[in-house]
């Protein structure tokens, strides 16, 4: 078993800056945190770099092919929020170097015709082989029964027998994707999933893009929203999200999006343009634009009013398919514009980049990951630079490792 030593880099573990310390991992693990480099070891000069936890994108739809390109960018785990990526399905990627790791939803809880199914075209189906992106998603594992109570609840514990690592509930009624009046999960179908992942000890999550779908969810007891609102935020809707302990994964690339503002400015970056084919580039550079009246700083705003109650903010893009009507965002990259979102929005470089590291990790339980320490993942990345003064330093990559191999350049 190789041992492998970065030295003379600044180390952020996942929580805090460390200063210039060594890093030692064997095989897959860190094994050691300060001190000399053990001798014999294999020696990584990390000069003028900074070392970070492997980031994690805390929402997005994937494939092998988008895990790849993810990887490319330092994120080593993506957690899918509707796909076929589920405990049963993955082993082939969770013993494969050259692309992120995953966890995911499974599918979601959504009435018929409801949430997602008026994003796509009449003959668009995700889970066909060859189309763009990679290939095959796959069907859904298990697809659950919201049409009433009693069947949410049933679905449950069908979702986790079928690799579900988490539970994930749609409230949404069209508006923010300008088809008012979708159906949506009412109260009582909510309340009686909710309560049914809650006996069997299930995470869950919940797709919301406004005020009123976000109370519907804290109100339900749900662990987590997996969007950010794009109305202004008022305070009783910061205090009950505060004061129900949940997490947010605000997103705020996808409203951005939503909002009619493409990715092109992240395109353009070089750094960027460099590890992006064609459709994807055409991807990032679209958008949804569904929301025009939506106002981006109003999100950003929210976010601050989020991050000054304490409440725990997570990365994450709903990056999909490289599809121009799925626009403005792109596998690994947008995790990076987030970022920069985040500290615009007035967070310090070193709470965004907790929000991409540690924070997820506890959240979503992955103890093995998300810090650097011993006996952890090597899950790493080394970039030129220090974001933890300068957050666009995130995208200088100069090397990548997932599980202690380090990804070819």
């Amino acid at each position: 078993m190789s041992t492998t030593a970065i030295t003379g880099a600044q180390v952020f573990d996942g929580e805090k800056p460390l200063g210039i310390t060594t890093v030692v991992f064997e095989g897959s693990r860190i094994v050691q945190v300060g001190g000399d480099a053990p001798a014999g070891a294999q020696t990584v000069d990390g000069t003028g770099a900074t070392l970070l936890p492997g980031l994690i994108d805390a929402h997005v739809h994937t494939d092998r092919a988008s895990l790849a390109l993810a990887l490319k960018f330092g994120v080593t785990t993506e957690l899918e929020m509707q796909g076929a990526n589920t405990r049963d399905r993955r082993a082939p990627i969770s013993e494969d170097d050259s692309v992120a790791d995953v966890r995911s939803s499974g599918f979601a809880l959504t009435p018929p015709g409801g949430h997602p199914s008026e994003l796509f075209p009449e003959d668009f189906h995700p889970g066909k082989a060859g189309g763009p992106g990679g290939g095959h998603r796959g069907e859904p594992p298990y697809h659950p029964d919201a049409t009433s109570p009693e069947a949410a609840a049933a679905s449950v514990p069908q979702l986790i027998a079928h690799g579900s690592d988490y539970i994930k509930f749609m409230i949404d009624d069209g508006s923010v994707e300008g088809h008012p009046g979708l159906p949506m999960l009412d109260l009582a179908t909510l309340n009686a999933g909710v309560a049914a992942a809650k006996k069997h000890g299930a995470l869950t999550v919940a797709h919301t893009l406004t005020i009123d779908a976000t109370r519907m969810a804290i109100e339900a007891g749900i662990d987590g929203l997996v969007h950010l609102f794009v109305e202004p935020a008022t305070d009783d809707i910061i205090t009950m999200i505060k004061d129900s302990g949940a997490f947010v994964v605000p997103c705020t690339v996808l409203n951005a999006s939503m909002m009619g503002i493409t990715g092109d400015q992240l395109a353009d970056d070089p750094r960027v343009a460099s590890r992006l084919d064609t459709d994807w580039d055409v991807t990032l550079r679209s958008c949804f634009g569904y929301y025009p009246q939506g106002k981006l700083q109003d999100v950003l705003d929210s976010v601050k009013a989020l991050a000054d109650a304490g409440v725990d903010l997570l990365v994450g893009t709903d990056v999909s398919q490289p599809m121009p009507f799925l626009g403005g965002l792109a596998h690994g990259a947008s995790v990076h514009q987030e970022l920069q979102h985040l500290v615009a929005a007035g967070l310090t470089p070193a709470a965004a980049l907790r929000a991409a590291t540690a924070t997820t990790a506890r959240r979503f339980h992955l103890s093995d990951r998300g810090r650097i320490a011993e006996g952890l993942r090597a899950d790493l990345l080394l970039v030129d630079g220090d974001p933890t003064t300068t957050i666009i330093d995130t995208l200088n990559t100069r090397a990548v490792w997932r599980r202690g191999t380090r990804l070819a350049s």
